[in-house]
């Protein structure tokens, strides 16, 4: 699995199983976001399986699937507040870390609250 750091305090990746789950908590990530919606390719795991795993190590994980029918804004807005609500380190995944990547960016160009 390849991770990319986008800041110091999240990273996107490509699709990840359960069984990486331990792995990843036991490298300091203290959540996870996917950004891939249920059922894109054969064989992907679910969300649900995911979540299972993730809540087993003690981390949550946040769903905003994304696809070329989502509302971007809406999409930007949900991951900003998922971004401020998180314990850092998070990990957001998708099909191969692209689409994270390109919604972690827009909800940082989204104005501050306050």
């Amino acid at each position: 699995m390849s991770i990319r750091q986008l800041t110091p305090d999240f990273f996107v990746a490509g699709q990840i199983t359960p069984e990486d789950v331990p792995a990843l908590k036991e490298h300091g990530f203290n959540a996870l976001i996917c950004n891939r919606p249920d059922g894109e390719d054969f064989g992907q795991p679910t969300v649900a399986e995911v979540t299972k795993a993730a809540e087993e190590a003690g981390m949550e994980l946040v769903f905003i699937p994304v696809d070329h029918s989502s509302d971007l804004m809406t999409a930007a807005l949900e991951m900003a507040e998922a971004i401020d609500r998180l314990p850092a380190p998070v990990l957001a995944y998708c099909r191969s870390g692209a689409r994270c990547t390109t919604l972690f960016q827009a909800a940082q160009s989204l104005p501050k609250a306050g």
